[in-house]
C-alpha cells in the first residue's frame, strides 16, 4: 500500500495539537515534596502521564499505568518489540518568559510552552505516527511498545521501575532530541562540592543561590552581603557588567544588600550556549573581600568554573574522535553562613574517560579549598550503535526521503531514554536549523516541525515493524 504520510498526517494535524494543548497545559514538573504513593514524583507527572494514556485509550490502544510512575501503550503482536520511549514531565519553567509557559500559544507559527520541544511535542508527534499506522490498518510483523516516562528530567526512576517488571524491547528509538539522528551518548555523572560556611572578613556574604537543576545552565543568581555600602557595591558591579553579557542589579534590602545577575539559560550537554548567571555572579564577589568558608566557595566558582566547561582549570581536558569533548555544567549553586555552600556539578563523558578520573580531579581542587566532594544520583555509561546497523540505516533511509536532506549520526552530551536499549537511538524532533530552546525560558517548536517529524516517524516506524 502507497501511503502520502505527511498527507495523512497533515488531515489529523488539529486532533494532534488539541490533544498536545492538552498535555501541554500541564504543569508536570517534578515535585516531590507533595507527592504520594499513588503519584510519587508530585501531581503534575502523574496528571500528564494519566493524560497521554488516556488519550491512548480512546484511540484503542492495549494501556498499561504501572503504579503513576510510567505506563506504555501497545500495539500489534509479534517475536520482536520495537520500543518508542518519550517522557513527560518538564524542566521548571523557571523565569523571562514572554507568555505562561502553561499556556500554550501559537505566535508566528511556533507553539510556545514548557515542553512543546522537550518531549511533549515530539511524543505527540511520535504518537500520532504509531496512530495513523493503527488507523490505516497497515500490516506489521512486530508488536511496538510506547513507554511513557515521568522522571526524564531528574533520575530516571521511572524508567528503573519498569525494566523492573517488563522486558527491554528489542530495538527503537527516542523522539527526544535532533533530526537526521543520535546513534551516540555521551556518559553522565555529577558529583557535589560541599564548603564550609561562616565569614571571616568585614564584609560578609550572608547567601548565595542560582540554578533550578543540575542539567541546566543557572539563568538567575542572587546573593546577599553585609559590611559594606551599597554605593560602592553599585559602582564596582555596574564597572563588572559593563562588558558582559548579563544584567545585573543591587538593592539595599533590612540592612544588607541583595545582589543579582540575570544570565542566559541552557541545557547542560553544551554548556557554552549559555551565560552562567552563578558563575558570573561569584567573579563579581571576588572583588570584595571575603573570608572562611565564604571565599572558599566564592574562589571555587570564580577561579575553576567562570567560563570553563571542558575542565581545563582542573587539569582534565579530554576529547574523543568520535564522541567528542568531556563538558562540565555548573548547574546549582547554594551557600548560606551558619550551614556553609556546594556547587552541584554535571558531567557528559565520552568513551575513554570515566567518572573516577573526573572526581579525581575534583578532589585535587576541592583540597586546596577545604572542600569536599560527592557523588550524586546515578552514573550514565557512553552508548553508542553503529551507523552500519540496520536500525540506524531505516531511519536515516526515511529522513532522506522525506526531506531531500543528507542524513547522518551524531554524538551529542544530552541523554535520553534510547541508551536504555542496547540497539537504540534519538531520533528527533528538531530539524537541523532550528534554535534549540529546550530547558529555556520562551520554548517553543514550529508547529510545521512537529507535523513534519510525525509524517517522519509514521514512515520510519512502519518500515521498522513491517
Amino acid at each position: 500500500m502507497q501511503v502520502d504520510w505527511q498527507k495523512e498526517i497533515d488531515k489529523r494535524k488539529e486532533a494532534l495539537l488539541t490533544d498536545l494543548t492538552e498535555m501541554l497545559k500541564i504543569e508536570s514538573v517534578r515535585d516531590e515534596k507533595r507527592g504520594s504513593k499513588n503519584a510519587p514524583f508530585g501531581p503534575g507527572p502523574r496528571e500528564a502521564l494519566d493524560k497521554f494514556l488516556e488519550i491512548g485509550n480512546r484511540d484503542g490502544f492495549e494501556v498499561l499505568n504501572l503504579d503513576g510512575i510510567v505506563g506504555h501503550l501497545e500495539y500489534g503482536t509479534g517475536a520482536e518489540t520495537m520500543g518508542i520511549l518519550a517522557h513527560v514531565d518538564v524542566m521548571p519553567a523557571g523565569k523571562g518568559w514572554d507568555t505562561d509557559p502553561f499556556s500554550p500559544v501559537i505566535k508566528g507559527g511556533k507553539l510556545f510552552a514548557r515542553g512543546s520541544s522537550d518531549d511533549k511535542g515530539p511524543g505527540m508527534a511520535a504518537y500520532y505516527g504509531l496512530k495513523l499506522i493503527k488507523e490505516l490498518n497497515l500490516p506489521i510483523r512486530k508488536k511496538v511498545r510506547m513507554i511513557i516516562g515521568t522522571d526524564e528530567e531528574s533520575g530516571w526512576r521511572c524508567m528503573t521501575h519498569y525494566f523492573e517488571k517488563m522486558p527491554l524491547p528489542d530495538f527503537g528509538f527516542s523522539p527526544d532530541a535532533f533530526f537526521p539522528l543520535i546513534n551516540g551518548e555521551k556518559g553522565n555523572v555529577s558529583f557535589n562540592v560541599d564548603f564550609q560556611g561562616g565569614n571571616g572578613a568585614n564584609a560578609k556574604l550572608l547567601d548565595f543561590s542560582a540554578g533550578l537543576r543540575e542539567n541546566m545552565v543557572p539563568r538567575d543568581a542572587t546573593a546577599h552581603i553585609s559590611g559594606i555600602e551599597l554605593k560602592k557595591v553599585k559602582e564596582l558591579l555596574n564597572k563588572f557588567a559593563d562588558d558582559k553579557p548579563i544584567e545585573v542589579e543591587a538593592v539595599e534590602e533590612d540592612e544588607r544588600i541583595a545582589i543579582s545577575v540575570i544570565g542566559k539559560a541552557a541545557h547542560a550537554q553544551e554548556p557554552k550556549n549559555g551565560e552562567n548567571a552563578g558563575t558570573y555572579l561569584a567573579l563579581f564577589l571576588k572583588q570584595i573581600e571575603l573570608g572562611a568558608g565564604a571565599k572558599q566557595f566564592i574562589d571555587f566558582a570564580a577561579d575553576y568554573l567562570h567560563e570553563d566547561s571542558r575542565m581545563d582549570n582542573f587539569d582534565l581536558h579530554f576529547t574523543d574522535e568520535i564522541m567528542g569533548d568531556l563538558t562540565m555544567n555548573a548547574g546549582i549553586f547554594n551557600f548560606a553562613a551558619a550551614q556553609g555552600g556546594r556547587v552541584t556539578l554535571n558531567f557528559r563523558f565520552p568513551k575513554g574517560i570515566g567518572a573516577s578520573q573526573i572526581e579525581e580531579a575534583l578532589i585535587k581542587v576541592a583540597d586546596k579549598l577545604g572542600a569536599q566532594i560527592n557523588a550524586t544520583g546515578k552514573m550514565q555509561e557512553p552508548h553508542y550503535v553503529s551507523p552500519e546497523d540496520p536500525l540506524v540505516k531505516t531511519l536515516l533511509s526515511v529522513y532522506e526521503r522525506q526531506t531531500g536532506n543528507k542524513g547522518y549520526g551524531m554524538v551529542v552530551g544530552g541523554g535520553t531514554y534510547g541508551r536504555l536499549m542496547e540497539r537504540g537511538v534519538a531520533f528527533g524532533a528538531m530539524f537541523p536549523g532550528t534554535p534549540d530552546t529546550m530547558h529555556q525560558a520562551n520554548e517553543y517548536m514550529v508547529v510545521e516541525d512537529i507535523l513534519k517529524a510525525a509524517a517522519i516517524y509514521a514512515e520510519a516506524i512502519y518500515e521498522l515493524i513491517k
